[in-house]
């Protein structure tokens, strides 16, 4: 979407920014919470290791998962960033949150039965790491927006990658998933910046859903590595 706000931070915010911005990160933290609570939920009741199963069975069920997973996706995020109704846009967002939930479950099912630890350290380190972006982002007053092509042409190759390793079958090992982490750090760092300067103001959760998926983005793959290290060491 094409962002028209010209608000920066070089003029100063004004109130209304400010008060965007509250309540973008105030639905990014429902956005969280609810997709902690649906994890734990998918976690306790075997959804992931049902899905883990179903994926076993077949090369095209993940692939088919991850491709309705994109759909809802794109779906989710169209509802949230053009919809005038503020209710449809908390629905785009609640949606997308459930389709990461799911996507999440099986590799936390894997976390579960490997490297437990590796979850509580996973979002640890996420934490962290969002937490230093956001806060370089509010700090240099630097928009980050010349970042969205770069990244958008690093995310078709990352696909790209994704998909041919599972129909081929080579795995991507513990360097795709550094990389990943950067190019979700950059996410990060795209999607708050955007929210500082460009995003319209009458869209918080269209922001919260960016901001979200870039967050999720990067703690898949912290994850990912965490349990590619411990397997290593094994």
């Amino acid at each position: 979407m094409e962002y028209t706000a010209q608000t920066s931070l070089e003029t100063g915010l004004d109130s209304r920014r400010i008060g965007f911005i509250r309540s973008t990160y105030v639905h990014l933290g429902g956005a969280i919470v609810a997709f902690t609570l649906l994890c734990a939920a998918f976690y306790l009741s075997g959804v992931g290791v049902a899905m883990l199963k179903f994926m076993g069975a077949s090369k095209w069920a993940w692939i088919g998962f991850l491709g309705a997973f994109m759909v809802v996706g794109w779906l989710a995020t169209s509802w949230a960033d053009n919809a005038e109704s503020n209710s449809k846009q908390l629905l785009g967002l609640g949606v997308y949150v459930l389709a990461e939930a799911l996507i999440f479950a099986p590799i936390l099912a894997i976390a579960g039965r490997v490297a437990p630890g590796a979850i509580g350290a996973a979002a640890f380190i996420t934490l962290l790491l969002v937490g230093g972006l956001t806060y370089t982002a509010f700090t240099l007053k630097k928009d980050f927006s010349f970042l969205g092509g770069v990244l958008k042409i690093a995310g078709f190759v990352a696909l790209g990658t994704i998909l041919a390793s599972a129909i081929f079958g080579f795995q991507l090992g513990i360097w795709f998933s550094a990389i990943m982490i950067i190019f979700a750090g950059g996410c990060v760092l795209y999607d708050t910046s955007n929210i500082i300067h460009h995003y319209p103001e009458d869209r918080p959760a269209g922001a919260a859903l960016h901001l979200f998926a870039s967050v999720a983005l990067m703690f898949w793959y912290v994850l990912r590595l965490l349990l590619s290290l411990a397997s290593s060491d094994d």
